[in-house]
């Protein structure tokens, strides 16, 4: 996520959904595939999943779509293997980059992804030249301005829930977790009646660069290149929010 704050970042993507719908149901579909084959079909026991069903309703997927790749997952139909990646880089100013991968063809991928941060200005870099950075942590943002409760309430049902920090930002609650416990602590939220903007296992940079607005812009764009690739499911950076 690039520039200013993780919800501003989740917005934007949100609002390219419903123009390009077609290729984030195909993205949607390799991760519902991919969880399904590792951790199985039932939702329930199998919180990877259930996280992808999630993002697919949320996405509007349609429901036969979400059923026939959780079935092509556990090998009930025809499917193609995808391979999960992780490719590492640098952008302008030297931001580092973490991209999450699923392909059906890696030599093809990383070609493609080798020339998008050749074109951005920045290089796809060797494994573990920046993935040291990145801690994954779960991820769950209040929108703020449809919170239902004020913020003493939201900080007392977050430690209730098992938050692990609890962040006031300009425009939503930022609860982190650990991945293990996204899934509960997402759930009893709803349970209270809050309405969850986002929630998914992110990874979080343990330190940040900051720069100047040309260069932020120059970051952007090369963020939005590699969303825009059917291969790449998530993009994270090292950008400063205050960038």
């Amino acid at each position: 996520m690039a520039g200013h704050s993780k919800w501003a970042n989740i917005k934007r993507r949100k609002a390219a959904v419903d123009a390009r719908k077609g290729k984030i149901f195909s993205k949607l579909g390799r991760e519902l595939m991919v969880a399904a084959r590792e951790g199985g079909g039932d939702p329930e026991a199998n919180p990877r999943l259930r996280a992808a069903i999630d993002r697919a309703r949320e996405a509007n997927m349609p429901l036969d779509n979400i059923q026939r790749a959780i079935l092509k997952g556990t090998g009930q139909q025809d499917d193609v293997h995808y391979e999960q990646l992780t490719y590492e880089g640098y952008g302008p100013g030297g931001v580092a980059f973490l991209l999450e991968i699923l392909t059906d063809n890696r030599n093809r991928t990383a070609q493609e992804i080798r020339h998008l941060f050749t074109r951005h200005g920045g290089n796809l870099g060797e494994a573990g030249c920046v993935a040291w950075l990145f801690e994954p942590r779960g991820l769950v943002l209040v929108e703020r301005e449809q919170a239902t409760v004020d913020e003493d309430e939201l900080l007392l049902l977050a430690a209730d829930a098992g938050a692990e920090d609890f962040q006031v930002r300009a425009d939503a609650y930022e609860l982190l977790t650990a991945p293990e416990d996204l899934a509960r602590v997402k759930a009893r939220l709803e349970e209270a009646g809050l309405p969850i903007g986002y929630a998914g296992v992110a990874r979080l940079p343990q330190t940040t660069v900051s720069l100047p607005p040309e260069q932020v812009a120059q970051v952007d764009r090369l963020v939005e290149a590699l969303e825009d690739h059917d291969d790449v499911q998530a993009v994270w950076t090292n950008l400063s929010e205050e960038s």
